[in-house]
């Protein structure tokens, strides 16, 4: 299945090669945030394309340490899972401030960027990327790499979780349902060509297994979007895999 994703999401061509793609990290800004520094950097997506992510690094680090991909929403922006203001109440910043290494980048395009690919296709492929990254710093403890988030955050942590076995937990939030719940008032950038022929979503989550995962969904979700009952039931194969 995870082979049938691959073609699908427009990835099977590149996705041997990627470790051949220079990172040529270029630093932006860097900030002191007390218990952490942050760092804006513009590094190789692809051979011919760059992006930006946001990383931080403990202040007082000692040996290696565990790090998340921290994801955002529709509408999001590069450094808005550190904002805790914001929806995501600064998850980011929290796990930065406790000795976590995180990393974030820009999922919410709605163009696809280059020829001959697609939108799923490379927002996963950035956040394949920034593992990549986050597996070329010392610092980092290879082990322990995790993902989270929330909305369209929590599809794409499902899709990391469930396409990048180097992950080793993952929390996905306030998407957990079945496909048909999402056919009506939603973003329809979910949807691509063979993805309803072949799976639901238990089985995108259900390829994360034996590796951790957590799912959030609120109890007090409107009745169209991600209930608790419509969590449950897609748990419900999911655990079967389990």
């Amino acid at each position: 299945l995870r082979s049938q994703f691959s073609r699908l999401l427009k990835l099977d061509d590149i996705l041997p090669g990627r470790r051949n793609i220079p990172f040529d990290p270029k630093e932006i800004r860097t900030e002191n945030k007390g218990k952490y520094i942050l760092k804006e950097i513009e590094i190789n997506s692809t051979s011919s394309r760059r992006m930006k992510i946001i990383l931080t690094i403990p202040e007082n680090i000692s040996g290696r340490c565990p790090a998340v991909v921290c994801i955002h929403g529709h509408g999001g922006t590069l450094r808005i899972v550190y904002d805790d203001k914001s929806i995501y109440k600064g998850f980011a910043s929290e796990l930065a401030a406790g000795n976590y290494i995180t990393i974030a980048t820009t999922v919410s395009q709605h163009e696809i960027y280059e020829e001959g690919r697609m939108l799923m296709g490379e927002r996963l492929w950035d956040l394949i990327r920034c593992v990549d990254y986050l597996e070329s710093l010392k610092e980092v403890d290879r082990k322990r790499i995790g993902c989270a988030g929330l909305s369209l955050g929590g599809e794409m942590a499902m899709w990391l979780g469930a396409m990048d076995t180097r992950i080793k937990a993952t929390l996905s939030s306030g998407f957990l349902t079945v496909m048909d719940q999402m056919e009506k008032n939603h973003c329809m950038c979910w949807k691509f060509p063979g993805l309803r022929e072949l799976a639901d979503w238990a089985d995108v989550y259900s390829l994360i297994a034996p590796r951790a995962l957590l799912c959030q969904n609120g109890l007090k979700e409107p009745a169209n979007d991600f209930t608790v009952p419509l969590a449950e039931k897609a748990l419900a194969e999911i655990k079967m895999i389990y």
